[in-house]
C-alpha cells in the first residue's frame, strides 16, 4: 500500500519536525498566547474533549479565529471591511456621460 507523502514541508516554523494538530493545539510555542482559550474548555488540553464536546468546539473556533492556527501564514484571518459610501468619489454628471459615450 503506498504511503502518503505530502507535497509541502510539514515542519513547524517553531522547529518541531512534524506539525500535527496535537502539536499546534497543545505544544507549539507560537500559539501559547491563545492556548488559554482551549484550556478553559479542557484543563489538560485533551483532544477528544476539545474536538468532541460543544464547549470544546466553541473554544476551538475562538482559538482558531484569534490565533491564526492552521492557516498558511500562521496569522489570524482578517475580515475585509466594507467600503464606506461616504468615501466614494463624487462623480459629476459631465464625467458620467463621458464614460457612457466610450
Amino acid at each position: 500500500m503506498p504511503q502518503f507523502v505530502p507535497d509541502e514541508n510539514v515542519d513547524c516554523p517553531c522547529g518541531e519536525a512534524l506539525q500535527t494538530r496535537e502539536h499546534i493545539l497543545c505544544d507549539c510555542p507560537r500559539y501559547q498566547p491563545h492556548r488559554h482559550i482551549l484550556s478553559d474548555a479542557s484543563r489538560d488540553l485533551s483532544l477528544p474533549e476539545i474536538l468532541g464536546t460543544k464547549k470544546g468546539i466553541e473554544a476551538l473556533n475562538e482559538f482558531l479565529e484569534k490565533s491564526g492556527a492552521f492557516t498558511k501564514t500562521g496569522t489570524p484571518r482578517t475580515t475585509p471591511s466594507l467600503p464606506n459610501p461616504e468615501d466614494e468619489p463624487d462623480v459629476s454628471p459631465d464625467e458620467s456621460e463621458d464614460e457612457e459615450d466610450e
